[in-house]
């Protein structure tokens, strides 16, 4: 029996860990790779803590809008507040299996749940509205032209591929947050905000009602490691951690930030285009919101993260030995 430990932690894992970028997209890959990505949190269940998981969905959601396009001439178009909704509950049960088997052979005697969560956004909020969150594979040229006479918006990300982007608003409340909580605290590890979560909207007449965009699941995660009264956020992704001057020559990795520290570096746009700007500003979010500490690291490494040996780790308290 494993002890249980008063520590909570918010793993975020990004859909790319699940089916990265140029490889296959069968299922039975992603899980493969949804097994491959699953010693931290082993790590972190051997140790007692109280855990919840937040896991992307990019890859998966794009392919879901291409499989929407292609078959529209024979079944209905379903929008993306559904696809969201649909990739949450298939990764989910994919991370939910392979995590629950993988417990049972170490001999860990927890249990793992997937709950489907609403987030609330605002629909006046120009994030509502400004397509900027990048999901799908890269397309080729051919296929892109078809794809924007069709009146999807393509542009190229930080590795120079073709890809879609939809609007990503600002999350502001995750409304099943009670029922994770309560599931948490009581040590069932809890699969939360797949894909960030559903993005909704109160309307004055009908109530909730679902948008056509996707949140980042980074943010949704810093909010979720509130409710629960997380002591650490831990962001998962395919780089080391937060590197200034990324992409050029004189890179180098960030240790140690204070959340002044974080925006310093931010506002100097020094982070190169890419996806880190969100995982900063969430990890920074945390930790000025009464969090201990945030440490983004890469997938393979985030065992080591728990103990403060790899990655970058954003805390109120200063360090000397900043970068490496």
């Amino acid at each position: 029996m494993t002890e249980r430990s008063e520590e909570r932690v918010v793993i975020a894992i990004g859909g790319n860990a699940l089916s990265p970028a140029g490889g296959p997209a069968e299922i039975r890959t992603q899980f493969q790779h949804t097994r491959e990505s699953l010693a931290p949190i082993l790590e972190f269940a051997r140790h007692g803590w109280e855990i919840a998981i937040v896991h992307g969905n990019g890859p998966q959601v794009g392919d879901a809008l291409l499989r929407n396009e292609r078959a529209r001439s024979i079944v209905d178009e379903l929008p993306l507040g559904v696809l969201v909704a649909g990739t949450a509950g298939w990764i989910g049960y994919m991370i939910q299996q392979s995590l629950q088997n993988a417990l049972v052979q170490e001999g860990i005697d927890r249990r793992v749940v997937t709950v489907i969560n609403q987030v609330l956004v605002d629909p006046e909020h120009p994030s509502t509205h400004e397509p900027r969150k990048f999901v799908g594979r890269g397309v080729d040229s051919e296929v892109g032209r078809e794809l924007m006479a069709e009146g999807v918006d393509l542009r190229s990300d930080r590795r120079g591929r073709l890809r879609r982007i939809v609007p990503s608003p600002e999350p502001l409340e995750i409304l099943e947050s009670d029922t994770v909580r309560e599931l948490v605290h009581r040590g069932t590890i809890v699969v939360s905000c797949g894909g960030g979560g559903i993005p909704v909207y109160l309307d004055p007449v009908l109530g909730l009602e679902g948008m056509d965009s996707v949140v980042d699941k980074d943010r949704a995660a810093a909010i979720l490691a509130h409710v629960i009264d997380a002591s650490l956020l831990l962001i998962l992704t395919d780089v080391e951690g937060v590197y200034r001057s990324f992409g050029s020559p004189e890179q180098e990795l960030v240790l140690r930030l204070t959340p002044a520290e974080g925006w310093a570096l931010l506002a100097e746009e020094d982070l190169g285009k890419g996806s880190m700007v969100p995982k900063l500003e969430a990890a920074i979010h945390f930790v000025e919101g009464g969090g201990r500490r945030s440490v983004i690291a890469e997938l393979n490494r985030g065992a080591a993260a728990l103990h403060g040996s790899t990655g970058t780790t954003i805390t109120s308290e200063p360090s000397t030995a900043k970068t490496r």
